[in-house]
């Protein structure tokens, strides 16, 4: 193993987080998403760093929070590297390679507990005074 294999990350916190994923946060927070929440999926996943978990009221709440995070990260040209359920608008998923923004209804994020799946990853719980 080489040193950097043993070094074990930083935890992150509401400070350290990468500039993306906190505007994502707030973009979020701004359209009134509910149980925001990231996981700090570093040091358990290959394929992602960080996981944006919140859910709305509605499809169109969730549209709305989907049109949001998209536009606040366009404006500092982060652009996603695809989107899913934009048409249902139950679970939104917004892939920025490095971390993921899931856009929920409390029904399918209860269905799909993914806090729980992902039960070992840090989190970071965010609300309006945030």
């Amino acid at each position: 193993m080489t040193a950097m294999e043993t070094t074990t990350l930083k935890k992150a916190t509401k400070r350290t987080l990468p500039a993306a994923v906190k505007l994502a946060v707030q973009a979020g927070l701004d359209k009134k998403a509910e149980d925001v929440l990231v996981l700090d999926l570093r040091e358990i996943a290959s394929f992602t760093e960080y996981f944006v978990i919140m859910s709305g009221r509605s499809t169109r709440q969730n549209q709305a929070v989907f049109d949001a995070v998209k536009d606040v990260l366009k404006k500092k040209k982060i652009l996603p590297l695809g989107a899913e359920g934009l048409e249902s608008g139950e679970w939104i998923l917004i892939d920025y390679g490095s971390f993921l923004v899931h856009i929920f209804s409390p029904r399918l994020r209860d269905a799909y507990v993914l806090e729980k799946l992902w039960g070992d990853a840090p989190r970071l719980s965010f609300g309006p005074e945030t």
